[in-house]
């Protein structure tokens, strides 16, 4: 059996995350749905040792030492992005947007836990099925599963990574129609065309950045730093916490001290930090991780899981489509942008933010412009729904452990 080292797997990873942007590049099928590359590469490899296994053969084992810290460099990014400023972009529109996101992953979390019991399941097998791998998508389903084997909860690494797979899927299949059957309904549409009709507003909005020379290397290694700073400082900050009794997720700590630097840095201006920087590192980290993590992945852990997984996804998209019919419709104003953001509410809260804007994308390419929706719902799903979805999730594992 061929052992890898930390950096070997690193790299191994590495070579794996190209092949799934080469199959995704080549399978159009992967890119309607946007499945995200690292999952593609990760689940080959996890599917080839599937097959060994049931040849009775290990042919490699990987040392996943760099999961964790790219899994907090990722979430320290997503603090660096929880930007005071974006709030005051939306106002009350994204403040409203996120708290049905939030108050939709309550729901999801107790609906699973209701389905977990009607199968005889642990309650918190309910909680990683719900929003952990929904709302949470991949990413943060292998961030917690580590929390969850740890409190009873076996093979929670392969239920979240089927799960959240799954409901990539879903998001993808279902963002569309049902702002389409919304559209119809109340026969709700884009408002008079404007010199900007047409432009779709950004995916996802940042901060404004001054314009000024700034070297792109030094730049990015500022950001690199200040993360590891972040990093460095939540670590402490995690395992106080710890120490005081508290079930929290390695990153949090981090996340919150990431968050608390980039708006100081947004009021005062003392950092000049690159949000673009951030994001890039952010997002490559986030790649890494999630390739490492699937990797390593037991599928066979599913064995005698499927009727349950399959009954709670029917009953958690029934909850998605509902919740958008009424009271997000309702809520978000009732007109065709309201139906946009369902759209992209579908998607991010039964799979990711890619879904999300996928879905919405093909909409205003088919009605018509819908600014506000791009404006509120990505910058929800892409991290403001991750902050309150810890702080959820947290509360389910202390509360139901």
């Amino acid at each position: 059996m061929l052992t890898l080292d930390s950096i070997q797997t690193l790299a191994c990873g590495g070579l794996f995350l190209l092949v799934g942007y080469m199959v995704r590049r080549r399978v159009p099928l992967l890119m309607r749905f946007s499945i995200p590359a690292p999952v593609i590469g990760g689940l080959l490899v996890a599917l080839f040792m599937l097959a060994c296994r049931h040849w009775g053969v290990t042919p490699v084992r990987f040392d996943t030492a760099w999961q964790q810290p790219l899994m907090i460099a990722f979430f320290t990014g997503i603090g660096f992005n929880a930007s005071a400023t974006l709030l005051r972009v939306g106002g009350r529109q994204i403040l409203l947007f996120l708290t049905l996101a939030s108050v939709l992953a309550v729901a999801q979390n107790l609906l699973g836990i209701a389905m977990a019991r009607a199968f005889g399941l642990p309650p918190l097998f309910g909680v990683i099925t719900g929003s952990v791998t929904l709302a949470g998508g991949p990413a943060t389903g292998m961030a917690f599963a580590p929390l969850f084997e740890k409190v009873g909860v076996h093979g929670a690494q392969s239920v979240a990574l089927a799960n959240a797979m799954a409901g990539i899927v879903l998001g993808s299949i279902f963002g569309s129609p049902i702002a389409a059957v919304l559209i119809k309904r109340f026969n709700l549409r884009p408002p008079n065309a404007t010199g900007d009709a047409g432009v779709d507003a950004p995916a996802v909005v940042v901060a404004t950045e001054p314009r000024r020379t700034i070297d792109p290397a030094y730049a990015g290694l500022k950001s690199l730093v200040f993360m590891l700073l972040a990093m460095g400082i939540g670590a402490w900050i995690s395992g106080g916490l710890s120490r005081l009794g508290v079930t929290l997720p390695s990153y949090i700590g981090a996340m919150l001290v990431g968050a608390a630097i980039r708006n100081i840095d947004d009021t005062l201006g003392w950092f000049g930090l690159s949000t673009r920087s951030m994001e890039l590192i952010g997002s490559i980290a986030l790649s890494l991780f999630l390739v490492v993590a699937l990797m390593n992945l037991h599928l066979w852990d599913l064995a005698g899981l499927a009727l349950p997984l399959l009954a709670n996804l029917v009953v958690q998209s029934i909850l998605v489509l509902a919740f958008c019919c009424w009271p997000l419709l309702q809520l978000m104003g009732r007109d065709y942008d309201a139906a946009v953001m369902a759209s992209g509410f579908t998607g991010f809260m039964l799979g990711t933010t890619a879904n999300a804007v996928a879905c919405m994308s093909s909409l205003t390419e088919r009605y018509g412009p819908a600014p506000r929706a791009f404006l509120v719902a990505p910058v929800v799903g892409a991290f403001l729904i991750d902050f309150t979805n810890a702080i959820i999730i947290t509360g389910f594992v202390n509360g139901w452990h």
